[in-house]
């Protein structure tokens, strides 16, 4: 009885139950309502008919419009209520004033390393337009001096953050969309908790919806009695709201200011394979030792100031405070952040810059597939100009109505050149890109229009670093174990199932 009561008022349960009880209620309304059935008809036209110019008019990517457009068309009724409640990407008007001052901030420091664009144009013009156009509209500098090591399983990462963990001596900041109870997060935790008791400012930032499922309601004020200062990231209310769609699905860890992560790994056992929940879990993440963790440290302290309400300097925390030494690195690193309260969107853009000047060849590892027209021009153009264009996609799915969603895409992308894989073993969850040997980038973006459009995001793209190759060949090694999708395999589906994938496409913004 005890188990049944636990599991009815889990926070998900009573979520599920409210959300539903406004969903019927809106159906109660328009049954009750149904005398007036022409004028209810003719408001919601009305209403979808202005999302429809609202839409045509704003400045978002033409294919997330598109993408938008249709299902209102196709659903005139509810269309333009259902854009209202889930299809906005911005939040309200205070969070973006509060999100402002932070974000001017972050500006002052955009021009600092311009000096680095100078030298890198010297190297190599095309490196120089891309991390150009990152530095200014990410407001993220480029930086040499800057030690990089590619891992390309959450076991070699997680033993690597534990050894850096207990090194720390000032500070320690997390940020992370999933985090769960398990061997990976008590075994950090254990240690956060040592670290406090030894006086190191221990911080952590977490999504609420990505943790919905895996942490306990109000998991922050356990950790806040352990003297771990937490903050819990959009807070889900159980309300239709066009809120829930920004969630905060960095990756991010900062050590005394001079040693950080990123990647794809969250906090949870299935990232360093102790619980098979897909199969083998692969994924990838990236450790900086340098000047460029800097940029780490302003996205984090940037969203901590945003969600607790402060205002702190953050030239106490720069790289060089507690750094032992300089240290000297080949090539150039640009850790980015790209977030959905701007019309800019950087890091498709990251990956478009990439592709479309790519000579001999493009490797993507890739959870989901779910990509508008630009990044479909941009990889078919590219094969058919003769450069290797090669993506690795899960073998087993995560979410199947996703992958279905991912597999729509295989048939016009083979059929002008680009290879598909799907890796047997399990679930691919890395998001990386390498190029030519020469440009790479790992990170948290999915190809898919929730990272791409509406969740805030991070990545560090790196050029001529010693790195590149271990991604490369760690591409290299997955392709041993992947299968080859064939265009015969695309067109062997029932009629059936093209016909579901084809309406999923209506749906591709919620994906």
């Amino acid at each position: 009885m005890k188990k049944i009561l636990k599991v009815l008022l889990h926070r998900v349960v009573l979520v599920a139950v409210l959300l539903a009880i406004q969903i019927l209620s809106l159906i109660i309304m328009i049954v009750r309502f149904n005398n007036y059935f022409v004028y209810f008809y003719a408001c919601c036209a009305l209403l979808s008919f202005l999302v429809f110019l609202h839409i045509i008019n704003n400045k978002s990517n033409p294919s997330y419009k598109i993408a938008w457009l249709v299902p209102i068309l196709a659903f005139p009724i509810f269309g333009g209520l259902f854009y209202v409640l889930f299809g906005r990407n911005k939040l309200s008007n205070h969070s973006k004033k509060k999100m402002a001052a932070i974000s001017a901030k972050m500006q002052l420091i955009d021009f600092e390393n311009e000096e680095i664009i100078e030298i890198l144009k010297k190297e190599d013009v095309v490196a120089a337009k891309q991390a150009n156009y990152i530095q200014k509209l990410s407001h993220a500098p480029i930086y040499k001096n800057t030690y990089t090591e590619y891992y390309s399983v959450g076991e070699e990462m997680f033993l690597r953050l534990k050894e850096e963990l207990m090194k720390a001596k000032h500070y320690i900041f997390l940020e992370y969309f999933i985090i769960e109870e398990g061997v990976m997060w008590n075994s950090i935790l254990d240690i956060l908790i040592q670290k406090v008791k030894e006086g190191v400012d221990v911080r952590l930032i977490y999504d609420d919806m990505g943790c919905i499922m895996t942490l306990p309601y109000k998991y922050f004020e356990k950790l806040e009695s352990f003297g771990i200062k937490t903050c819990v990231f959009n807070p889900f209310i159980p309300v239709l709201s066009s809120k829930i769609n920004n969630r905060d699905h960095r990756k991010i860890v900062v050590i005394d200011g001079h040693t950080g992560f990123t990647g794809g790994i969250n906090l949870a056992d299935e990232y360093i394979n102790i619980y098979p929940k897909y199969g083998h879990w692969k994924d990838s993440a990236i450790l900086l030792k340098g000047e460029a963790v800097w940029n780490l440290t302003i996205m984090f302290l940037s969203m901590w100031d945003y969600i607790r309400g402060v205002k702190e300097n953050y030239e106490d925390y720069r790289p060089d405070t507690y750094m032992p030494k300089k240290i000297k690195s080949k090539g150039y690193v640009l850790p980015y952040n790209d977030t959905p309260l701007d019309d800019e969107t950087v890091g498709e853009n990251i990956y478009l810059n990439m592709i479309t000047n790519a000579n001999k060849y493009i490797y993507i590892t890739t959870p989901y597939l779910i990509i508008d027209n630009e990044m479909i021009t941009a990889l078919t153009l590219a094969a058919k100009s003769g450069v290797e264009v090669k993506i690795i996609t899960p073998g087993v799915a995560d979410k199947k109505v996703v992958n279905e969603l991912t597999k729509s895409y295989y048939e016009v992308l083979i059929e002008n050149g680009v290879k598909i894989y799907e890796y047997i073993p399990g679930f691919v969850h890395a998001k990386n890109f390498v190029i030519d040997d020469k440009y790479a980038t790992v990170g948290t973006i999915n190809l898919d229009y929730r990272s791409l459009y509406l969740h805030f995001e991070c990545g560090v793209w790196m050029y001529d670093t010693d790195t590149i190759v271990n991604i490369e060949q760690d591409f290299e090694e997955m392709l041993k174990l992947c299968r080859e999708i064939t265009l015969k395999d695309c067109k062997k589906i029932t009629s059936k199932r093209k016909f579901f994938r084809a309406i999923l496409k209506l749906f591709a913004p919620l994906m």
